[in-house]
């Protein structure tokens, strides 16, 4: 795991923050977002979400209905998480998108990457 998305510290929680305001995305289809199999959102393009976690090992799941993907995390306090979701397609996906509204999507979950500040 990516030491910005580890924190070691004793007790306490984290807060993570799940975003969905990739370029990528396609911007159809919700992403349900749970964390350890309790439901945390229900994100839409260019929504956000923070909630806190415990310290220990923990699920984070991304599910648009069509696939889901799963993070492995652990979490220990004082520190912030930061991922980006998105729901992207393929260029035959993206043919079914248009003719006839409905195809395979794909959703993602991964670690926000830092920006550098100035």
């Amino acid at each position: 795991m990516p030491t910005e998305n580890s924190f070691h510290d004793s007790g306490g929680s984290a807060e993570i923050t799940v975003s969905r305001d990739s370029r990528e995305d396609v911007q159809t289809r919700q992403i349900v977002i749970t964390l350890d199999g309790e439901r945390k959102a229900e994100l839409l393009f260019g929504d956000a979400i923070t909630f806190s976690a415990t310290a220990g090992h923990h699920r984070l799941r991304a599910d648009n209905t069509w696939n889901h993907k799963e993070l492995e995390l652990d979490v220990v306090s004082g520190g912030n998480l930061h991922f980006i979701t998105k729901n992207t397609a393929g260029q035959f996906s993206r043919f079914l998108l248009v003719a006839f509204g409905a195809g395979p999507i794909y959703v993602s979950i991964e670690p926000a990457s830092k920006v550098p500040l100035p």
